[in-house]
Parts: structure tokens; C-alpha cells; sequence
């Protein structure tokens, strides 16, 4: 009976999941009783050439690797001074120079940005983009989020460039 207990772990231990090379990183942040979570993939730069070649300006990508990235919001808040209902919404970004167009879509559970479709979208907005100071390279894809109240900055950070969206958090009624 131990001989079969040891040769099952042995089998088990053989045949787990090696860990993915872009892993999972979740973000996110509470203001009063709205809570902000974004759940994405981290690639890292490994030497790479990002924005303009792994990365093409002007066309959607799913902000990260693997599965598309996804938020959830439970309420409402503003972002980049529109609307966004609370929900769960895949987000995808179209990176240009100078800034980024940031995409709410409510088709959730895409691989990548491979079946992206608009007529799905909830919420396109801006994000002003730039390149980080100080020598600082970001060698994973990160997105932080920092909070000032009823205020929070969504951060995408990426080897030397950073495209930064505003967020509002709605006051809860009494």
C-alpha cells in the first residue's frame, strides 16, 4: 500500500502544471463600498522591442497576455469623466504615441483580443500615455492603482511607457 501512495505522488508531481510565463496579477482598490479588481497576465520584456513591434500602434490589444484582462466594479464610477455602470467588462487598449483609447466590452472569457469585437463595447475612452523618467523599465506588463480617495489613477506601465486613466468614484447615496 506505501509503494502505491509514494508511486502516485511521484506520478502527480510529475505531471503538474509548469507556471505560465506570463502570470496572473490582479489590481485593485476599495473606496467606501465600491470595489475596483482588474485581473490580468503579466508578459515580460525579455529584451523585446514593446510599443511599435510586439505591441503594433493602432490596434486593439488585450492590455496583457493570455486571457483578455478584465474589471469589476461593484457600482457605478467615472472614468476619464464618462459613465461606466458596475459591472465585469473585458478591457483592451489601442496604444498610439501619445496616448491610449481604453475599451470596456461587455464579451467576457476572450483568449487575447483575437475575436475582439465593437459592437460588444460599453465604454471607449482616453488614457494620456508617456514615456517613464528616471532610467526606470518596467519589465513586466503592470497595471497598479493609486488611490487618492474618491479619486484613483489606473496605471499601465510597461518597459518605458506608462499610459495613466482617471477614475471617480461615485459618492453612496445615504
Amino acid at each position: 500500500m506505501l509503494v502505491f501512495i509514494a508511486a502516485a505522488q511521484t506520478l502527480f508531481a510529475q505531471e503538474a502544471i509548469p507556471p505560465r510565463p506570463s502570470p496572473l496579477a490582479v489590481s485593485t482598490c476599495l473606496y467606501k463600498d465600491t470595489y475596483l479588481k482588474i485581473a490580468y497576465s503579466q508578459p515580460h520584456k525579455r529584451g523585446r522591442e514593446i510599443f511599435g513591434k510586439l505591441v503594433p500602434y493602432e490596434q486593439v490589444w488585450r492590455l496583457g497576455a493570455n486571457e483578455a484582462t478584465e474589471i469589476t466594479i461593484t457600482r457605478d464610477i467615472f472614468v476619464a469623466g464618462q459613465l461606466l455602470a458596475a459591472g465585469t467588462y473585458s478591457v483592451f487598449g489601442i496604444p498610439f504615441k501619445d496616448n491610449w483609447v481604453i475599451i470596456f466590452n461587455g464579451d467576457l472569457g476572450q483568449w487575447g483580443s483575437y475575436n475582439y469585437n465593437e459592437k460588444h463595447d460599453v465604454l471607449r475612452v482616453v488614457a494620456q500615455a508617456s514615456t517613464i523618467e528616471n532610467n526606470v523599465v518596467y519589465e513586466p506588463f503592470t497595471i497598479k492603482v493609486d488611490q487618492r480617495n474618491n479619486k484613483a489613477f489606473i496605471i499601465f506601465m510597461w518597459d518605458r511607457t506608462q499610459a495613466v486613466l482617471p477614475v471617480e468614484f461615485i459618492e453612496p447615496r445615504p
